[in-house]
């Protein structure tokens, strides 16, 4: 089997424009001139300078109001921002308050290094570190070096790092971004995004897709691709092309213009051609983004990520504090379904008073449901704050678990969430849930599936490798194959069965989840209208056709172009 290797350019003709693939993530397309991040900060290199003892006090306090600048800027732009982006911010911030990272600096300037170079040298101390873990937490990495990068920046009185704001709608293009950076772009000067590192399940591609930014990552040459030039970016096809014909690139963005007006019609509820309902749900993390969802005709919460309230904390939150959070979506949502995910704690979402700072390899340990194991209370004080919202709201949430893998935890965590008088469920993220997904529902009313880490620990790749992204590919044809054997099981039961994964946000690949057997679909805001838009345009035949045709393929390019020709799209 013949694989085009990520990065190859692809040249129509002899005259032709380069044409450089990547990974669709985000559907649209983009046309206009690139624009790159800003300048890289200049660090600062180890010259052998000593400070003097007595200035080292000063040192320690330079670097710490430094980091406290930082910390307040992303503090602030969380408290602005909403969903993925708000967390992200959070996250970012909280590095930047980071006590190991305070600690690991002081030491270097206890022993006489400048606060600019201590803090270069403790970052390099934590991207060995998390290199070394690999897994989820390379992720990490970006992170540090984000944050290393803007506290040298305010030490050294350079300007801050980031993406400039262009005078013109622009098209960006980077090797990779910090997703504090992504998370701050307007989607009105920066129109399209493409990356060559990252997949198709980094907070890069997520962010993105909140914002309904056109995205394609993991494109190689992309280096190649000189700042100012006007390129053509296809988040559907997963291409970046380079200075294309201008009346060709025009057409295809008034088509894609059209087709993303024909969206704002769309007022639900979901449903195929023929009648058969699917409920088209929205991610949400907190009250505005579920009154955001709700706006664009979600018909409920699919996952409500609970973490938002955790992050860059040193201590729980009280179960008042939680309570009142999960009121402000279920209110939004009243009467309608919403799934509440218990805390998602561990790998690349570490909390100081939950999660071990030295596991061998997080994303493979300590995480989602299991931190239960270390510190019970800390599930049953959500899920009493869970019950308390249900209560001042006259609501019956759904509350799941994540990284459930075997029947014994699913038995276990039902129990707690049925003695609150709530419907449980689990979420179905490994391959063992997925192979058990029958006796699970002995025990359970739904399941859920996250396609992100599902197809992680499926094809045994890191789902933020670039080199691995088509591994990782929600198109697999093993991920599709466990989604159906999940979705059968739940047939049988005659229990539902969604999708909460990022793979649920692409219109194509909604309509051979549904042919599968998925009974609801759960995706970003944005992306709502476009799925129950495509899922209306056709009928539940022609969805298993679609997924027949896609678990029929060997790989996920195959699996797009037969499902293309089965659903009549270019």
């Amino acid at each position: 089997m013949a694989i085009t290797a990520p990065g190859t350019v692809l040249q129509p003709g002899p005259a032709g424009p380069a044409v450089f693939p990547g990974t669709p993530v985000v559907p649209g397309v983009a046309y206009g001139p690139v624009i790159r991040p800003s300048g890289a900060v200049v660090l600062p290199g180890d010259d052998g300078v000593v400070v003097p003892e007595a200035d080292r006090p000063v040192e320690k306090e330079r670097f710490a109001a430094a980091a406290g600048v930082v910390a307040d800027r992303l503090a602030e732009r969380a408290g602005a921002a909403t969903g993925v982006s708000a967390e992200v911010l959070a996250t970012t911030a909280g590095l930047a308050r980071d006590r190991g990272l305070l600690s690991a600096v002081e030491q270097r300037i206890d022993a006489g290094a400048p606060a600019a170079i201590a803090t270069v040298q403790a970052a390099q101390q934590f991207v060995d570190l998390f290199t070394s873990l690999g897994g989820l937490m390379a992720e990490r990495v970006t992170d540090v070096r984000d944050i290393r990068d803007r506290i040298v920046a305010q030490l050294t009185g350079q300007g801050e790092p980031g993406v400039p704001s262009p005078a013109v709608p622009s098209v960006l293009l980077a090797d990779d971004l910090a997703p504090a950076d992504t998370a701050g772009l307007d989607p009105a000067r920066v129109i399209g995004l493409a990356t060559r590192l990252g997949g198709t399940t980094s907070h890069t591609a997520i962010i993105a897709r909140q914002l309904g930014l056109p995205c394609v990552v993991a494109v190689g040459g992309l280096d190649e691709v000189p700042e100012g030039v006007t390129v053509l970016l296809d988040g559907e096809r997963g291409t970046v092309e380079v200075d294309p014909d201008p009346v060709e690139a025009r057409a295809r963005v008034d088509a894609a213009r059209r087709a993303a007006a024909a969206l704002a019609g769309y007022r639900g509820p979901g449903r195929t051609r023929d009648g058969v309902a699917v409920k088209i749900l929205a991610n949400v993390q907190d009250g505005a983004g579920a009154r955001a969802a709700a706006a664009v005709h979600a018909e409920g919460v699919g996952l409500l990520r609970t973490e938002l309230a955790f992050l860059g904390r040193a201590e729980e939150p009280s179960v008042e504090e939680q309570a009142r959070g999960y009121a402000e979506v279920f209110t939004a949502f009243e009467g309608r379904r919403v799934v509440v995910r218990t805390l998602d704690a561990g790998s690349d979402k570490p909390l100081a008073f939950a999660t071990a700072p030295d596991e061998a390899n997080p994303a493979l340990g300590v995480r989602g449901l299991r931190v239960a194991r270390r510190d019970p209370g800390l599930l049953e004080r959500q899920l009493d704050a869970v019950a308390e919202a249900a209560r001042r709201t006259g609501s019956q949430p759904w509350v799941m678990a994540p990284m459930v893998a075997t029947v014994p935890e699913a038995a276990g965590f039902a129990a707690l969430v049925r003695d609150r008088g709530l419907v449980p469920g689990v979420m179905v993220e490994v391959p063992s849930a997925a192979l058990l997904a029958d006796r699970l529902l002995q025990h359970v009313d739904f399941l859920s599936i996250g396609t992100n880490d599902l197809s992680q620990y499926t094809l045994a790749a890191d789902r933020l490798s670039a080199d691995l992204a088509d591994l990782t590919d929600p198109w697999q044809p093993a991920l599709l194959a466990l989604v159906q054997a999940t979705a059968e099981a739940g047939r049988r039961a005659d229990r539902p069965v969604g999708v909460c994964g990022e793979a649920a946000a692409d219109p194509l690949l909604a309509c051979v989840l549904v042919g599968l057997g998925v009974t609801s679909l759960s995706c970003a805001a944005s992306s709502v209208a476009g799925v129950g838009a495509r899922l209306a345009a056709v009928d539940a035949d022609t969805c298993r056709r679609a997924a027949d045709a896609a678990l029929a393929a060997e790989e996920p390019h195959a699996a797009r172009t037969a499902v293309r020709g089965v659903l009549g799209v270019d």
